[in-house]
């Protein structure tokens, strides 16, 4: 379930075994909600290729698509008017050996292969409920095609199909709408922490010609963000005069006004970065929420009939800023313990702990445990969280406390104003000159990610209580989803029944997927779930 790199490496790994042990056929499908491979895929992105060493070995003959090896890494802490270069590139920044990539174009190569291989992926069909009998899972039930907004159904309607299999691999990614509703049904993250993310936004830029050597990596900390504030930015150089420029901002921030775009629009003002953007053009615009918990916050990821793999697992290393690799490892041990509870006809929890033995006893969790705490060390602040990540690197990852103490992103924010104290909120942030040359408005932003949706379908965003969006969250929070969604769909308008008073507009047809509302909402009465099948960005070249 699932056509990203974790997805993709657990059905050609099972092609693999299939070939390489023989038996009875299986059948293996993978479901993917966007309208062709690869179009909701994105990341920085520099891709560490061990895991593809171990999936395919000869990726090098078969023509992969990693653009370019880095040359160069650079660390800088930018202050307001300056940035200020690190003397030493930091260990788990250096990334000798790796390459920088469009993740839409690999996925895209990793599906073609998985094809040849013989799998089936069905594009354009999103998993909406898991099947379940007892305490099994059984499979997945993909959405209904061809309801209007209204829930009835139109000419082109099409019931959604129930998918069975003795094995369901969850690989729907952070915050995914299946393994969400896994992990509260069967408690799969009883003693684990909370899962933290992080919203890492990004824009491709065509600049002239030499202005960056393909293979240079720049990575920042520091403005515009505050020193309580976890984050920073990056800029990669692509064969071609292409640049991905980003930034990456915690969501376990305390100010309700902070806006993350915004943020982004400030950190390509600063002259470092200008300068290197000067005379270019923006082709491409997206965003996506991370899992940076890290270690701790891993749920169990195996139950009976079922695996969790990937993002939706939560195995990224926020301190190497790098999960693609993990992801592809996550799905190769999913696919060696699937393969061997369905030769063996035994799909029980039992059977699939296996692998939990497999991410225990390998590479994932040797990559993962000495990091296991860095994420939360930068709840007490930048220098803190410097602080702790310098000593992580020599004592293990060991702490005082271990586990270090962490709380949802959404506990975190603070008030404007306490519940009907009737004070009036501060001014939001004014934000940045838009110029649409070097900064640009969110609505603009949309436009650059391909994002395609029908309107008249039901929405995908479910506010379970809309009467709170005007009243309390207006009062103690400020409507913060009007601030933290980076594709401008909450807004908060002049009642549309003459009251006088203010309504939630939901602009759902705006909407790239990347889950944030569903995770930084005060009262967590946002739902994402799947629109129809095929909607959504189109992240070509990111």
């Amino acid at each position: 379930m699932g056509g990203g790199p974790a997805g993709l490496s657990a059905a050609y790994r099972l092609a693999t075994l299939q070939r390489e042990r023989g038996g009875d056929p299986l059948s293996v499908a993978v479901l993917e909600k966007a309208r062709a491979s690869g179009a909701h895929m994105l990341s920085g992105a520099v891709l560490d290729p061990a895991a593809l060493d171990e999936l395919v070995p000869d990726w090098r003959a078969r023509n992969a698509p990693l653009e370019t090896p880095v040359r160069d890494d650079r660390v800088y802490f930018l202050t307001r008017t300056r940035g200020l270069r690190f003397p030493v590139t930091p260990p788990p920044l250096r990334n000798h050996g790796h390459y920088v990539i469009s993740l839409n174009r690999f996925v895209k190569w990793l599906a073609g292969l998985v094809e040849e291989a013989g799998v089936d992926i069905f594009t354009g069909f999103s998993g909406s409920e898991v099947l379940l009998e007892g305490d099994r899972v059984v499979g997945v039930r993909t959405g209904d095609r061809g309801v209007d907004r209204h829930g009835a159904r139109k000419p082109t309607f099409e019931p959604g199909v129930d998918v069975r299999a003795a094995v369901t691999i969850f690989a729907d990614g952070v915050r995914g709408n299946l393994t969400k509703t896994l992990i509260r049904r069967f408690a799969l993250d009883e003693g684990r922490l909370p899962q933290v993310y992080a919203l890492g936004i990004k824009e491709l830029w065509e600049v002239p010609a030499g202005r960056m050597q393909p293979g240079s990596v720049i990575h920042t900390l520091g403005y515009p963000l505050r020193f309580e504030e976890f984050g920073g930015g990056f800029v990669y150089a692509l064969p071609d005069g292409r640049v991905a420029v980003g930034f990456v901002a915690g969501l376990d921030y305390r100010d309700p006004l902070f806006d993350p775009h915004v943020a982004f629009q400030r950190f390509k003002r600063h002259r470092l970065v200008a300068g290197l953007l000067a005379n270019g053009q923006m082709v491409r615009y997206g965003a996506k929420a991370l899992p940076e918990g890290g270690w701790h916050a891993v749920p169990r990821c195996h139950l009976a009939g079922g695996l969790l793999v990937g993002d939706a697992a939560g195995f990224l290393n926020s301190m190497r800023l790098k999960g693609i690799h993990l992801a592809m490892r996550s799905g190769m041990c999913a696919a060696e313990a699937a393969f061997e509870a369905v030769r063996a006809g035994d799909p029980s929890a039992a059977r699939l702990a296996r692998y939990g033995e497999l991410i225990e006893q390998g590479p994932i969790r040797a990559e993962l445990y000495p990091v296991r705490n860095v994420h939360q060390s930068f709840g007490h602040g930048l220098l803190a969280g410097l602080a702790y990540s310098a000593l992580a690197l020599v004592s293990g990852g060991w702490w005082l406390r271990d586990p270090m103490p962490a709380e949802p992103g959404h506990q975190r924010l603070a008030r404007v104003s306490p519940a009907g104290a009737g004070t009036t909120p501060p001014a939001p942030d004014p934000g940045v000159p838009i110029d649409r040359t070097l900064t640009f408005d969110k609505l603009t932003n949309v436009h650059f990610s391909g994002t395609r949706h029908d309107e008249d379908q039901p929405s995908h965003l479910l506010v379970h209580d809309t009467d709170l969006c005007r009243t309390r969250c207006l009062e103690e929070y400020g409507n913060p989803c009007t601030r933290f969604c980076p594709a401008n769909v909450y807004e908060i308008i002049d009642a549309t029944d003459g009251s006088g008073g203010r309504q939630l507009q939901i602009n759902a047809s705006n909407c790239v997927h990347c889950k944030t509302c569903d995770i930084m909402d005060p009262y967590q009465i946002i739902d994402w779930v799947p629109p129809e099948g095929g909607g959504g960005p189109q992240y070509e070249g990111m």
